[in-house]
């Protein structure tokens, strides 16, 4: 498989190569099967969230009064309380 990235993509991988003294080819391998791998797990833990709504094993919240929770107690430890 051929792998196109851009000149300046490029270049920073050649300038890690050269410092790290690894092959481009063998970077690139190990950045994208570290990236699928995240990718897998980004995708099992919606799967799963999605099961658990669809389910009904939890509620879904409001998303204003999520964020305005998340103000409140942001703003609480801002001032010691």
């Amino acid at each position: 498989m051929d792998v196109r990235v851009t000149a300046e993509t490029g270049k920073k991988l050649k300038d890690l190569a050269a410092t790290s003294g690894r092959a481009p080819e063998d970077i690139v391998e190990e950045a994208l099967a570290g990236y699928l791998e995240e990718v897998a797990a980004v995708r099992e833990t919606l799967d799963s969230r999605y099961d658990d709504l669809k389910s009904g094993r939890v509620k879904p919240i409001d998303g204003e009064e999520a964020l305005r929770k998340l103000r409140e107690k942001s703003e609480r430890r801002r001032s010691g309380g």
